[in-house]
């Protein structure tokens, strides 16, 4: 606990300055996180016993034999019960969705979110999968070894969206929840060590070091957020870079190819430019042609076509965005009236880029977005005036 309070003075004070009584934050910062790793403890211990009740789960307790994964092998109980939950009786969304709600403590619209469907979808994938769990008389205990390499994609899945949600809180007055994302890293780190020779562990790894390595610089002076672009890169922590990069660059060496990595490798990008001008948006573009490749989403198509008008050509980026507007998935997603919105401003389009910005805010549950948003689009509009 004098580690993580020490550890929160160095990243705090030389933007807050040093406190009157530097001990007694020291102190009372110390106190706090011993009071939150307590209630953490005691959530744990109920989470055991809420997912074995709600699932209707009876039978003996399995014998030392029978469990895989005992503190020794995994080390650490919120990994041994998301590999517990990642049932594959399940479809590979009902055991996302499941493990994330009762696991992870997830609502349910931060994980409609995710998945860009509808609040109700959620709610009746987690009921259809109690049901499935109960209705199978599947016991609750660990996989056995053999059954890991099964679960490990969908865990993977689990840990990503985790770090999601804190990276980009979909609701509330944060714009982040480090602590989300802080936990998820820990879990990778551990699959990392459970799975040394899987790439996309690795690949994982690497995406979240590189995107936390920016957590310093993503909230200004003032406390508002600061987007990308317009980021201190001198805040950027360049050990967790690094860490990222050297993952990174393991998971090459392990023939990686799969999301995980070329999401990585994207950040990379990103991590290895100095100024936002010295990006290569070629080469992003590039990494999302693979990845669309692999696993065709509309979030990547969206997030492409930003990379292809960073490379220089915004019209064609607009006609990708134009064409998603008709995926039903997206009905809601703000960030695709916020890109369009970005787009028309940079072709000259103030009026209606203001108007994007505008019902991008509309749609976002966190207030913090929400100010950015309705900023750019008093920008746009003056911007149009003039």
């Amino acid at each position: 606990m004098a580690q993580d309070a020490l550890v929160a003075a160095l990243e705090g004070w030389p933007r807050t300055g040093v406190p009157d009584n530097p001990s007694a934050w020291l102190i009372t910062t110390a106190r706090n996180r011993g009071i939150d790793r307590i209630r953490r403890d005691k959530v744990l211990r109920e989470k055991y016993e809420k997912v074995a009740s709600e699932m209707e789960l009876s039978g003996p307790e399995p014998g030392p034999e029978q469990v895989a994964f005992d503190e020794d092998r995994i080390g650490d109980d919120v990994l041994t019960l998301i590999f517990t939950a990642c049932h594959p009786e399940l479809s590979a969304e009902s055991q996302v969705a499941l493990t994330l709600k009762t696991l992870a403590g997830l609502s349910t619209e931060e994980i409609a979110r995710a998945f860009l469907v509808s609040k109700a979808t959620i709610s009746q994938r987690i009921v259809r999968a109690k049901r499935t769990l109960a209705e199978s008389e599947i016991r609750f205990e660990p996989p056995a070894p053999e059954e890991m390499g099964e679960r490990l994609g969908t865990v993977l899945g689990v840990v990503y969206l985790i770090f999601n949600e804190g990276y980009s809180a979909t609701a509330g007055e944060d714009w982040m929840r480090t602590e989300l994302s802080a936990e998820a890293l820990r879990l990778g780190r551990i699959l990392a060590g459970l799975a040394p020779a899987e790439p996309e562990v690795h690949g994982l790894v690497a995406l979240m070091e590189i995107q936390a390595s920016r957590f310093p610089a993503r909230i200004g002076p003032d406390g508002d957020p600061v987007l990308l672009m317009d980021q201190d890169r001198a805040r950027w922590d360049r050990l967790l870079i690094r860490r990222g990069l050297e993952r990174l660059e393991l998971a090459g060496e392990l023939g990686g190819s799969g999301p995980y990595f070329l999401q990585a490798s994207i950040a990379a990008c990103h991590a290895r430019a100095s100024a936002p001008e010295q990006t290569d948006w070629d080469q992003i573009v590039g990494f999302y042609d693979a990845l669309l490749a692999l696993r065709d989403t509309p979030v990547a198509r969206l997030n492409r076509a930003v990379a292809v008008s960073m490379a220089g050509d915004p019209g064609r980026a607009l006609a990708i965005v134009d064409d998603l507007a008709g995926d039903r998935r997206m009905e809601g997603y703000h960030l695709l009236p916020s890109v369009r919105g970005d787009l028309l401003e940079k072709l000259g389009r103030g009026e209606e880029a203001a108007a994007e910005f505008a019902r991008a805010a509309s749609l976002t549950g966190n207030e913090q977005e929400r100010k950015v948003l309705e900023g750019r689009a008093l920008r746009a509009s003056k911007g149009f005036s003039s």
